[in-house]
């Protein structure tokens, strides 16, 4: 990742919730980007073939209302902050049994922006004074994301 990205990708969680991330949480943040997408589009893509269809819809994808909040605050940060040409990069799917329509795949940078602001404002409830994420964190944040997803 360029040091624009970097840069970037800072000035987003700043904005998210206040917190201070660097070039060090990049590997997290990409590894629970990677993961969460591919929960979302694994049972998008048992609902496609629950509907006897080959292809993944953006309807198919278990899109919750908090999910969708976090999508539009995701759309209102990034007006400023530009990250998602950064997530267009980020936002890849492994291969499935069905594959996504285009309109799904258009979708991906705001779904990840949505789950990027609800990972940094998640850091904030289970941690309200926390400044500066540490592996500990991020952990935790993951595990209920596991757990929710």
């Amino acid at each position: 990742m360029t040091v624009m990205s970097i840069a970037r990708f800072e000035r987003f969680f700043r904005a998210a919730a206040g917190l201070n991330v660097d070039k060090n949480d990049l590997k997290r943040y990409s590894d629970f980007v990677d993961a969460k997408l591919y929960d979302l589009l694994t049972v998008a893509q048992a609902t496609a073939k629950a509907n006897g269809r080959d292809i993944i819809r953006t309807c198919d994808l278990p899109i919750t209302k908090g999910l969708q909040e976090s999508i539009h605050h995701f759309q209102k940060i990034d007006q400023e902050v530009e990250l998602r040409p950064i997530l267009e990069q980020l936002a890849t799917h492994p291969a499935l049994d069905r594959t996504p329509d285009e309109e799904t795949e258009a979708a991906y940078p705001d779904i990840v922006g949505g789950l990027s602001v609800a990972l940094a404002q998640s850091f904030k409830i289970l941690h309200p004074d926390l400044k500066n994420p540490q592996t500990q964190h991020w952990d935790e944040a993951r595990a209920v994301f596991d757990l929710l997803l």
